[in-house]
C-alpha cells in the first residue's frame, strides 16, 4: 500500500509519491525526465523535451474556454540530495522513504524534494482531470534548478503562448513572491601538491549543524560548518605550524554545510587551543545549532601525504578572509537580505583546496561588487578562480493585473490578505521573464519546513489548500 495513499488530494500525492520513488538529483534528472514524457504520451498532451531533459507539456483550453489567455504553470524536477551522516541510501540510485508524521510528508534520513516536486505533482494531477474547466495550460518543468537554474537558462520557449506565469516553487502558504534575487556561483582553487609531511595527527570534525537554504535562511545566523572548522584551524595556526592532511565539508552550494571534517598535523598545545575554540563555537550556537557536534581526536604520530606548513597557512588565512553570510540587507524592503554568500563545498585535493560559493543579490550593481570582492581576495592568494549559472534578478513589477487577480481571489476563498513579498532565495521566474517578453509572473506554494536538510517537511493540509485554490485559478480565468 502507498505510503501517502490517505493524504488528499489523492492524485496529487499519488503523483508525489511516484516521483519519490524515482532518484532525481540536480544532475541526475534523467528517468524523472522520462517519467514526464510517457506521462504527456499517455494522456495525448503536446509535448517538448531537449537534451538538458527539460520538459514542456500543453494541455489546449477545455470547450468555452478557447478565447481565455492561457496559463503556464512552473516548477522544477530536479532536488538537493541531502542526508543524514548514518544514513546509507545512495540517492543517486534510491528513491526516497516517505512517511508521514503530524500532519507532514517527510522522509526518513534525506531530503524529500518536496521543493520542489509538489509542484511537479499538481501539475500532473491538474492536466490529468478531465473535468477541470480551463483555458490552454502550458506546463514547464525544468532541470537543474538547484545548481544555478541551468535548466532555464537553456529552454526553448519558443512554443508558449501565455504570458501569466503561476511558479509552484514557494515555500510559505499565503505568501505571493513577486520578485527575487539574482546569483551566480563562484570556484577557487587555491593550487597546492601534497607531500609527506609527519607529526601528531588530529582529526576535527563538525556535525549536525542546523545548515538550510542559502537563500531564504542565510540570515538566520545559522553555523557554517566549513568555516567553524577552519576557525579551529587558524587558532591552532597561532601557536603551532599546521599541515592540512584533509579538509572536505558541505554538499551543495545553495545549503549551508551541516558537517565539515579535517586531518591536521599539529602539536599538542595547538589541540587544546582548538579545543577551547570549540567550546566557544559551541556556546556561540547553542540557540541556532543545539544538536551541533564537534570532535577533535588525537591519532598519534604519523607519515602521511599533507600540504607543507607554508600552504596550510595560506589556505587557512584564505577562508578566513572570504566574504560569507549576508553582506546587505535591502535599503527598500524592511527584512529582506539584500546581498549574501554561502561557502558552500570544500575539498583538499591532491592539486590543492577547491571550494564553491553561491552569490546572491536583488541589485545586480551588488552582486557585481560582492563577485568583485570574492575575486580580489582569490587573485590575493593566488587561487584559479571560475564563474558560472549567472542568473538575473527577478524585478518586482508595481502594476501586475495578474498579481491582483491572484491576490483577489485568494482573500475570496479563505477570508486572508495574502503577502505580497519579494525574496532572497532564486526562482526562475527571471530568466524565463527575460525569454518571454510581457510575462506577468507570481510564486506560490505550500507549506514546506526546512528545505535541502534532512529535516525538510511539507505540509498535507497546506498542500490541499494550495491545490484547491491553484484550481480556482485556472477555472475562473478570464
Amino acid at each position: 500500500m502507498a505510503v501517502l495513499s490517505n493524504c488528499k488530494p489523492e492524485r496529487v500525492f499519488h503523483y508525489f509519491e511516484e516521483i519519490c520513488i524515482i532518484p532525481h538529483p540536480s544532475y541526475h534528472e534523467e528517468k524523472i525526465s522520462a517519467y514526464l514524457v510517457n506521462f504527456a504520451k499517455e494522456h495525448n498532451l503536446e509535448y517538448y523535451t531537449d537534451d538538458l531533459y527539460n520538459v514542456i507539456m500543453i494541455k489546449e483550453a477545455s470547450k468555452g474556454m478557447e478565447n481565455v489567455a492561457p496559463i503556464i504553470l512552473q516548477g522544477h524536477m530536479d532536488m538537493v540530495a541531502e542526508q543524514e551522516p548514518d544514513c546509507t541510501k545512495d540517492m543517486l540510485t534510491e528513491g526516497l522513504d516517505l512517511e508521514v508524521v503530524d500532519g507532514y510528508v517527510t522522509a526518513k534520513g534525506t531530503t524529500l524534494g518536496g521543493d520542489d516536486g509538489i509542484a511537479v505533482a499538481m501539475a500532473l494531477a491538474l492536466l490529468e482531470d478531465e473535468t477541470l474547466k480551463h483555458p490552454r495550460l502550458e506546463v514547464i518543468i525544468t532541470v537543474s534548478e538547484e545548481v544555478g537554474m541551468e535548466g532555464a537558462a537553456g529552454i526553448d520557449v519558443s512554443m508558449i503562448k501565455g504570458r501569466k506565469l503561476l511558479n509552484l516553487d514557494s515555500e510559505e502558504e499565503g505568501h505571493f513572491l513577486a520578485g527575487c534575487a539574482g546569483g551566480c556561483r563562484m570556484e577557487l582553487e587555491y593550487p597546492a601538491k601534497k607531500e609527506q609531511v609527519k607529526g601528531n595527527l588530529v582529526s576535527v570534525e563538525i556535525n549536525d549543524c542546523t545548515g538550510g537554504h542559502s537563500g531564504t535562511e542565510i540570515d538566520k545566523g545559522r553555523a557554517n560548518a566549513t568555516l567553524m572548522v577552519n576557525r579551529m584551524l587558524a587558532v591552532a595556526l597561532e601557536v603551532s605550524d599546521v599541515n592540512l592532511v584533509d579538509f572536505v565539508g558541505g554538499t551543495k552550494d545553495n545549503a549551508i554545510p551541516r558537517a565539515t571534517s579535517a586531518k591536521v598535523i599539529v602539536s599538542a598545545d595547538a589541540v587544546k587551543a582548538m579545543e577551547a575554540e570549540a567550546a566557544a563555537i559551541k556556546n556561540e550556537f547553542a540557540v541556532t545549532d543545539p544538536e551541533m557536534k564537534i570532535d577533535i581526536k588525537s591519532e598519534g604520530d604519523a607519515a602521511v601525504d599533507g600540504v607543507n606548513a607554508a600552504d596550510t597557512k595560506r589556505m587557512i588565512q584564505l577562508l578566513s578572509c572570504m566574504p560569507d553570510g549576508v553582506q546587505a540587507m535591502s535599503h527598500d524592503i524592511e527584512g529582506l537580505v539584500e546581498t549574501s554568500l554561502n561557502l558552500g563545498i570544500l575539498k583538499l585535493t591532491e592539486e590543492g583546496l577547491n571550494f564553491s560559493c553561491a552569490l546572491r543579490s536583488s541589485v545586480d550593481s551588488a552582486k557585481a561588487a560582492l563577485m568583485r570582492k570574492v575575486s580580489m581576495v582569490g587573485n590575493a592568494f593566488g587561487c584559479k578562480i571560475s564563474t558560472h549559472g549567472e542568473y538575473p534578478a527577478w524585478e518586482y513589477k508595481r502594476d501586475s493585473s495578474f498579481r491582483d487577480e491572484l491576490v483577489a481571489l485568494y482573500e475570496e476563498m479563505t477570508g486572508d490578505k495574502a503577502l505580497v513579498e519579494t525574496l532572497h532565495a532564486g526562482v526562475e521566474c527571471g530568466l524565463l521573464a527575460s525569454k518571454l517578453p510581457g510575462l506577468d509572473a507570481v510564486s506560490i506554494g505550500p507549506e514546506m519546513h526546512d528545505i535541502h536538510t534532512p529535516k525538510e517537511r511539507l505540509g498535507i493540509a497546506s498542500t490541499e489548500r494550495i491545490y484547491n485554490y491553484v484550481r480556482r485559478v485556472i477555472e475562473t480565468s478570464k
